[in-house]
């Protein structure tokens, strides 16, 4: 997106057909600088001596003494030459007849001269320069009165810091906005009201005073925005939330007070305040008082908005992932009349977003964006517009001329799981540990029906992890059955139970500790939260604290200690269940453990396809094979695993 920014580079309020401020700032200090080198030029000339400034006694001393050559007597002042060419100057003393006589013995040849007479104008330049200074520093602060004070004036911090934005360059509309079609149309509606009033205000309708977006972070709460102000053609102010408090009380009244003063003047108008939970906190909570400067900038937002003051045509539009936070004051109707969630997109929002974000980049054939929307849930729009940057990056760094679905693959791998770890060694125990780890993984999977099925496994280290298990539902998963959370379970243990059996109880390695705490996470959800204990019924023994997960938010469990141990033993319960399902489905099938882990020592990675002939067929139909399986350089690490989700939202197991 575009950056914010005028393109005459003024903000409100300005004159395109002004002096440029930063010429008329180059030309004050300039200005400054030349009055000051000529106040030392004055003052150098007011102190310059002839020579050298010497007692009268010591000037006696040397002209009886042979060593001047000639002076020159004023009334005030004595200046000579000695006979080494130095210069002298020294005051004469009133009534002293002798110095003539003096002269005329040591054969010093003088004469007379008028007395100097004092500059009257530098004189009285030098005694008026303070009087000057004051009236310039007072003159300077009246103009910046007089002119308003910029937001960046020494006046000016009580000015309001929002930019006017316009759309000749870089406009972005509603066709920029893709995946997210719900928030879309409740937006264009405001759209319509700015376009056409008297079609609503004819049936009694009134245009809404603002909308608050709220969305996770990078879902395009900015966007939406701006394709509004596009849309509609008028102005569009905005401001972040911060830009409001400052370190001095009542400056941030101040500036909402100025920001609507500026959209009046330009009504019909948009204001956008992006993370308004910078100052539209829940008065009374947290540290300070209830006066503090916070607190009052919003109550000033909040008469602004809905006051005994219309402001009509004024449409306040603010962002927030922060909700829960905001002041109900705030969110009541008459100040945001509309609450518009933008969600993380769908399968099919995903497909839009990156058709959107590939238009920019040069495809190769094959690319699909509905298997690369398939491959990515729990992706924002800003992080599908990272995928195909990352992909296009990658393409360019092979030399290649279209980004094909190769570099979308390995793009959206490194982003999920991160970048390849191809310089790590470990033994080749290891690295067959790490296979059968794998193996193991995906023959439960495999073997599970409510699984979802494989997309790849591969062993080759990536981020904390030295291999996974990729799983990609065939939809967006909005809820949970109880069949597939059992099936997640046995999947997570499949890699500690491959272990077990082919290395033994005393060889078992740390590489399953994401497996246990994903395992353990979820058994406890379903536990304590979704009431799948048969012991414990449908109740919640969980309750969240301090906002909402995934901001802060804590988790308490209520209950007695009876309660608490009764947790903890059906939590304990579920694991061991699902340890002794995997334990089961390999246990019936170690020749296909062996040939899957054998497979993935020779190959590194296989797909989900791949997998699959393999365990119906005993072979990969694969050009590309190496030799032999030593030929292929050794990657990983001996280190702990750090494995990755399982389910619909990232890999299925390290």
């Amino acid at each position: 997106m575009n950056e914010d920014k005028d393109p005459q580079g003024q903000g409100p309020g300005g004159s395109p057909g002004g002096p440029n401020p930063w010429m008329k700032s180059l030309m004050v200090w300039g200005g400054i600088f030349l009055a000051l080198l000529l106040v030392v030029s004055m003052f150098g000339q007011a102190g310059q001596t002839p020579g050298q400034s010497i007692r009268y006694s010591e000037f006696r001393d040397r002209v009886a003494a042979g060593s001047v050559k000639d002076v020159q007597i004023a009334s005030n002042q004595i200046t000579g030459t000695m006979k080494n060419g130095d210069t002298f100057a020294t005051v004469p003393i009133a009534g002293d007849t002798s110095l003539t006589t003096l002269l005329d013995e040591s054969g010093v040849s003088y004469s007379g001269k008028e007395a100097d007479q004092p500059n009257v104008i530098l004189y009285l330049l030098i005694q008026s320069l303070p009087f000057i200074l004051i009236l310039g520093i007072a003159f300077f602060a009246l103009r910046q009165v007089q002119k308003g004070g910029g937001a960046g004036g020494a006046m000016g911090f009580g000015k309001s810091k929002a930019k006017l934005l316009t759309e000749k360059q870089g406009r972005v509309t509603f066709d920029d906005v893709a995946g997210i079609d719900e928030a879309r149309e409740e937006l264009e509606e405001i759209v319509e009201f700015l376009r056409d009033p008297r079609r609503f205000s004819k049936l009694g309708g009134q245009i809404p005073k603002g909308a608050l977006l709220v969305g996770s972070p990078g879902t395009g709460k900015t966007l939406l925005a701006r394709a509004i102000a596009g849309e509609a053609g008028v102005p569009f102010f905005t401001i972040s939330g911060s830009d409001f408090v400052e370190m001095f009380v009542g400056v941030g009244a101040s500036r909402v007070r100025d920001m609507f003063e500026q959209a009046k003047k330009n009504a019909p108008c948009i204001v956008f305040i992006d993370e308004i939970d910078a100052v539209g906190r829940h008065r009374g909570h947290g540290l300070g008082n209830s006066n503090d400067e916070r607190e009052q900038t919003l109550n000033q937002l909040l008469v602004e908005m809905d006051g005994f003051e219309a402001n009509e045509g004024i449409i306040i539009i603010a962002a927030t992932n922060r909700p829960d936070v905001l002041d109900p004051a705030l969110l009541r109707p008459g100040r945001f009349d509309r609450q518009v969630v933008v969600p993380v997109p769908d399968i099919d929002g995903r497909e839009k977003i990156l058709a959107v974000h590939m238009k920019k980049v040069p495809l190769a054939p094959d690319v699909n964006s509905r298997t690369l929307a398939r491959g990515t849930p729990g992706f924002s729009g800003a992080d599908l517009a990272n995928l195909v940057n990352e992909a296009a990056l990658l393409a360019a760094r092979r030399n290649k001329r279209l980004v094909a679905m190769q570099e979308f693959e390995d793009a959206k791998d490194k982003v999920m799981m991160g970048a390849e770890r191809r310089s790590m060694v470990m033994t080749d125990d290891e690295k067959k540990m790490t296979a059968y780890h794998e193996a193991g993984h995906a023959l439960v999977s495999l073997r599970e029906p409510a699984s979802d099925p494989i997309h790849k496994a591969t062993i080759i280290p990536r981020g904390r992890a030295l291999g996974m298990v990729m799983r990609l539902p065939e939809r967006d998963n909005y809820s949970y059955h109880r069949d597939k959370m059992h099936a997640d379970l046995a999947v997570s243990m499949g890699g500690r139970v491959a272990e077990e059996l082919i290395f033994g109880h005393d060889k078992v390695s740390s590489g399953a500790s994401s497996d246990i705490q994903y395992a353990t996470t979820l058994a406890r959800n379903m536990v304590t939260k979704w009431g799948m204990s048969e012991k414990l019924g449908p109740l919640q023994y969980e309750q969240q604290q301090e906002g909402y997960l995934g901001y802060g938010g804590s988790q308490r469990t209520m209950g007695s200690d009876e309660t608490n141990k009764l947790i903890d033993a059906e939590i304990k319960g579920l694991v061991e269940s699902a340890h002794a399902r995997a334990t089961a489905i390999l246990a019936g099938e170690t020749d296909k453990l062996h040939l899957l882990a054998q497979a993935m020592l020779e190959y590194e990675t296989l797909t989900g396809d791949e997998i699959r002939d393999l365990l119906d067929t005993g072979k990969i139909d694969r050009p590309d094979a190496p030799a032999t399986p030593t030929a292929r350089p050794v990657r990983g690490s001996a280190i702990p695993r750090a494995g990755k989700r399982f389910g619909g939202e990232a890999a299925a197991g390290a």
